[in-house]
């Protein structure tokens, strides 16, 4: 049904479920003091590193870095588009969900535009899955025997065969109702701008559906039969498909071992299906692009540990460099990569075929990790006993460093570079810290990706300090853990109006909305910000732990709150205040007579 879905509703959904029960059905929780905690079914672990609370009606694993409220978790454990997901969860209560502008002509545009390209992709899958079964389709099945595929793997990536003939997939659609215009748009068509012509791109060509880690349908890639050029063809981008988004093969690995450990990164797809073919169902492959943060990210929400695969040559270890540059970023503690470099001539598919399953994933289980990699290739072509050479090493790895995330492997990293070089450990970390100071930090990949309508996005937003908070981060975060709090706050915002804190802005945002008194719960509030840069800070402190008493927080944000005011009023402005309340017969706390002798010591200055 086209519309949105109310954010009230979505607010009163979540503002009635327990996460702990929608988690529960589907993960072993066990109490653990106010939370619960098992393990992560989101990547493979032996010890519990996913923890459930209650009290914020919110998940997160510190393994992988996955969390979020009961609709997300639905989403990612169920493969749920948002919509779908409210639906679930609104099931379990019995409560129909309403929709916005069901009638806006927009939103069902909007809506059959979605369902056009679902139902396009998928109607071009079974007739290429089609003709590879019928007589037009021998040569694919020839070459596909060639190549040592079995029935079970052809059937398993869905691989068929685009006949050599210019209209043969135009015209089956269009007797499907699908327009020539349409083809087009989703790359099935190429049209000739000189000539008006529009024809089949694929011809006869194995056809490989390049699929979402959801199984649907986005675009294709062809390995041509006959002499025409290029070799390989994938489909143009398209509304739904962006080639350095996606990754061919990880539907499939993900159906093979919903408990992944270890994902292992080629470059073609045929090397994926080879791979398969010897038992080897844990490689997904880029699409003709190098690998980019939203490649690395897609891989670490899945898996703890990823293994990039190039060929020998420069060109292969060039492609590793870039990889890693992407990779970087996203290092938190507890992640591993490594990088396996093929013997010249060789690529995932011949190496396995002349060697074998068990000697191939010895050498994935053998790659060279991060840190030998990146100092290796900061090291090539410099003659380290120069003083010039090492100079020129350590800035390389400095630079690098400087876009992980703080961590034990950024120490790690730090102390080796020491060892190498022979300068003080502390010395380095003076010049990254003094280098990065002004920089904004790098994303580490473990924030959420934002949800919409569509479905989850790749991107990610800059991550803050774990350090000490500010002091309008501590108000802020204690208005997350209890919004009842709001209602102590005075009705003016003079106390952060004129802040240069970043957090003043969010913080009267979100008083407002306490105010408003639909928001009264953490989990419904956090829901509201849900898929924004600001929900990401919120959700951020709600994962910090509250050290302050409950019975203290009061308290303690009325003394946030009062020095504030104190900072926005002059000396006399101060002293006349607390004379007043003096007079007024208040009793004024020992820290505040303090300040007002200190007040008065100053202005007789």
């Amino acid at each position: 049904m086209a519309g949105q879905i109310p954010q009230r509703f979505i607010d009163d959904l979540l503002s009635r479920v327990d996460v702990v029960d929608v988690v529960g059905e589907r993960v072993q929780l066990k109490k653990a003091g106010r939370n619960h905690a098992g393990l992560c079914p989101f990547h493979q672990e032996k010890s519990p590193s996913f923890t459930v609370s209650q009290d914020k009606q919110f998940y997160h694993c510190f393994g992988c870095g996955a969390h979020g409220n009961a609709l997300r978790f639905l989403m990612e454990y169920d493969n749920l588009r948002f919509p779908e997901a409210v639906e679930q969860l609104a099931s379990r209560l019995g409560m129909e969900v309403p929709r916005e502008g069901a009638d806006d002509p927009q939103a069902q545009a909007r809506e059959r535009k979605r369902r056009e390209a679902d139902n396009l992709l998928e109607l071009s899958t079974r007739f290429f899955r089609e003709r590879l079964s019928m007589g037009e389709g021998r040569a694919g099945r020839e070459y596909l025997e060639r190549r040592g595929l079995s029935p079970e793997v052809i059937r398993d990536f869905a691989i068929g065969y685009a006949p050599d003939a210019w209209e043969a997939l135009k015209r089956h659609l269009n007797e499907q109702g699908v327009s020539d215009a349409v083809q087009v748009e989703y790359g099935l068509l190429v049209s000739r701008e000189d000539s008006g012509r529009v024809y089949d791109r694929f011809r006869d060509r194995v056809m490989f559906p390049i699929r979402d880690w959801k199984g649907r349908t986005l675009g294709f890639g062809g390995r041509v039969l006959g002499d025409a050029k290029p070799k390989y063809l994938n489909s143009p981008e398209t509304p739904v498909f962006h080639k350095g988004r996606e990754l061919y093969g990880l539907h499939e690995a993900r159906q093979a071992d919903r408990r992944l450990e270890r994902l292992v990164v080629v470059e073609g797809y045929m090397d994926v299906v080879a791979l398969a073919q010897f038992g080897i169902r844990n490689a997904v492959a880029t699409l003709g692009t190098s690998v980019t943060e939203e490649h690395v990210n897609r891989l670490f929400r899945l898996v703890g540990e990823v293994v990039f695969c190039f060929d020998g040559d420069n060109a292969g270890r060039q492609a590793a460099r870039r990889a890693l540059e992407a990779v970087l970023p996203q290092m938190i503690d507890g992640r591993q990569v490594r990088f396996l470099f093929l013997p010249e001539g060789e690529d995932p598919d011949s190496l396995v075929r002349r060697e074998g399953t068990e000697a191939f994933r010895d050498r994935v289980t053998c790659a060279s990790p991060l840190s030998e990699f990146l100092f290796e290739q900061a090291a090539e072509g410099r003659d380290l006993r120069r003083v010039e050479d090492r100079e020129r090493f350590a800035s390389s790895v400095l630079q690098a460093l400087k876009r992980l995330p703080e961590g034990v492997l950024k120490s790690l990293l730090l102390g080796e570079l020491a060892t190498r070089t022979g300068i003080d450990q502390g010395r380095f970390a003076a010049l990254l810290d003094d280098g990065s100071r002004d920089e904004t930090a790098a994303p580490a990949g473990d924030e959420m990706p934002p949800i919409d309508a569509g479905g989850v996005s790749g991107e990610t937003a800059p991550r803050r300090s774990r350090g000490a908070l500010s002091l309008m981060a501590r108000a802020l975060q204690l208005l997350v853990h209890e919004p009842g709090l709001a209602e102590r706050l005075p009705e003016d915002f003079d106390w952060c109006a004129d802040s240069e804190d970043g957090d003043a802005g969010l913080c009267r945002d979100v008083v407002r909305l306490l105010r408003a008194g639909r928001y009264r719960s953490p989990q419904v509030l956090l829901a509201h910000f849900h898929g924004t840069p600001e929900g990401q800070r919120l959700e951020a402190l709600a994962r910090r732990e509250l050290l302050i008493p409950r019975s203290a927080r009061a308290a303690e944000l009325d003394g946030l709150i009062e020095h504030f005011r104190r900072q926005r009023q002059s000396p006399q402005e101060e002293i006349d205040a607390l004379l007043a309340r003096q007079a007024s017969g208040e009793r004024l706390s020992q820290e505040e007579r303090q300040r007002l002798t200190a007040l008065f010591l100053a202005d007789k200055r």
